[in-house]
Order: structure tokens, then sequence, then C-alpha cells
């Protein structure tokens, strides 16, 4: 099978890397535009394009794929099937409407649930139990297409997004090569999303991470491993930014809401709103490197009885 993949991030790449090891034919890369990065601002390109370039794939950068813009290179390349994992652009139904076998779509998440952009997230935010990997057949909505296959795992207490990223990026690539074998032999049964049943994943920004120390323990330390890697749950301490990257609920406790507690090689123990304290054992304060609180305060001190945010 002839097929086109479109894809940016890191979370594309087992997708696109298996299906270059696979018996189809991998016949161009769509992906975004190069972009500065750094210091320096340097054109970086995206990890999938790395990927294609170095196994010698033709790869395509375009700005738009509105007004027909893809078009000419869309029927000179003639695709069976369309895969998109996280390519980060709408695309029009001129694309939608090609392929033979239609365009597929690997979304992180359990559908109908976490429709958008920031389905890894806002699982662990919520306190989700479980989320997997959904393949679906892409329409003009955001994720409301029919769903072909899914697979399921269990999210970790403390689990990082970052962390479940890099499991679900594995799982999808698992799950693709089911799918297109499943299209092919025509095994799979589309099925429709439960519209009722559906809720939204909006993009994450630097406002989402920032920490409400009157919310309950849990929640605080849920937006905690839901904003590690970006864009790191924040609150300030003496006026300045104080990241947190990961903490575990601790035990009930007094004093005020948002009170350093204790500061020792344990960690920074930080009271909630519902008398419940936190444990933030790795940290950055302003004008360090992130770090675990014990390496920390091998240098520094972290004054008891602050009040954070």
């Amino acid at each position: 099978m002839k097929i086109l993949f479109m894809g940016t991030p890191d979370f594309a790449v087992p997708c696109l890397d298996i299906l270059i090891k696979s018996a189809h034919e991998v016949c161009g890369v769509v992906t975004q535009p190069d972009k500065p990065q750094g210091r320096g601002y340097k054109l970086t390109p995206p990890p999938v394009k790395r990927l294609a370039t170095e196994a010698g794939i033709e790869v395509f950068q375009p700005e738009t794929l509105k007004d027909f813009a893809f078009k000419s290179e869309l029927e000179r390349l003639n695709p069976d099937m369309i895969v998109v994992v996280a390519y980060g652009k709408i695309l029009p139904e001129y694309i939608l409407n090609f392929p033979k076998y239609g365009c597929i779509n690997m979304h992180a998440s359990l559908l109908p649930k976490y429709r958008g952009a920031g389905p890894i997230q806002w699982s662990v935010i919520n306190g989700e139990k479980k989320t997997g990997i959904t393949s679906m057949l892409m329409e003009k909505g955001l994720d409301t297409g029919d769903m072909l296959l899914k697979a399921e795992t269990e999210i970790g207490e403390y689990e990082t997004a970052s962390e479940l990223h890099d499991r679900l990026m594995v799982m999808g690539a698992e799950l693709l090569v089911k799918t297109i074998e499943g299209i092919e032999k025509g095994e799979i049964m589309p099925e429709k999303q439960n519209d009722d049943e559906s809720c939204y994943a909006p993009m994450i920004s630097k406002e989402t991470a920032k920490i409400d120390w009157s919310r309950s323990a849990r929640v605080v330390s849920k937006l905690i491993a839901g904003m590690n890697s970006w864009p790191i749950a924040h609150t300030l301490y003496k006026g300045e930014v104080l990241k947190i990257y990961r903490a575990t609920v601790k035990g009930a406790a007094k004093g005020k809401t948002g009170q350093i507690l204790a500061a020792n090689e344990s960690g920074i123990e930080i009271l909630c709103g519902d008398g419940i304290s936190i444990l933030a054992t790795e940290v950055q304060f302003a004008g360090s490197k992130a770090m675990q609180v014990r390496a920390y305060l091998n240098g520094h001190t972290v004054e008891e009885g602050e009040i954070l945010g």
C-alpha cells in the first residue's frame, strides 16, 4: 500500500518509523516548516523530517494546505492511504477525500473523550485512571470521525504527562500497524462516536500551569504531573517564579494555604486548600536549574513559613 505520512513532533516518530520498516511504501512525508529554536534561534527541522530525510523519503513542508495548495503534489504521489499523527494543521476536504482507504488519524485518548490538542495533559490533570490511543477515520470535525481500534493503558498516580506521552507514542505505532492490517483485510467495522460522551482538551498554555493553592492537594499534584514536561507548573516564591516538576500528596497538616511547612531532604512541604499538604521533590528556583530538593538545599536555604503564590 502507498502511504502518505503527515506528522510533526516526537510523538509521530515511532509511527513513521514502523511504516518505513514495514512492507508498505511511504511515498512522502508532510510536516510543519522548520522553526527557529534555542538561544540562537537556529532553524530546526521537526523530528519527523529528520527521520524521513535519513530514510531518503521525499519531504514536503507547505506553509498552508488551503486553496488546493498541495493538490498537485497529492495527485502526483497518489497515496492509497494518508496516515496523520500530530501533524498540527486542519486538513481540507480535498485531502480528506482523496485516498482510497481514507485518512487515518492516531489520537492520544480514548475517544470520544478528550478531543483536541492536549489529550495527554488533560487526562493527567483531570485525574483519569486510564487513557489510550484511538485510530480513527478523519472527517471535517475536530477528532469526530468514526473510531477504528483502541488500545488502553492505566495512568500511574504520579505519572507525568511526559512519561505518559512516551508510552503512548509507542502504543500508537503498534496500533497503527493493526489498524492498517485490519483495513486491508476488511476486518474493521468503523464505529460512530457518541457526542454526548465527548469532552474537549484545549491547547495547553503557561497560564494553565499556574498553581492555585486553594485547590485540593490531589488537584494540585495532578496539575504538576500534567504540566511536566511543558510548560511546568509554577508559583511565586518571594516574588520570583518557582517551578515544580514533581510532587506527591503528603497528608493532613495545619497552616495557611500555600504555606511552606517544611523544607528538608524529603522535599518542600506545602499546604493546599483542603488542609492536605503536598511534598514537592523536584523544583527549579529562579536563577537555578531544575533539580531534586535535597540537591538544591546543599547550597541554598528555603524559608519555612513563606506563603507561595
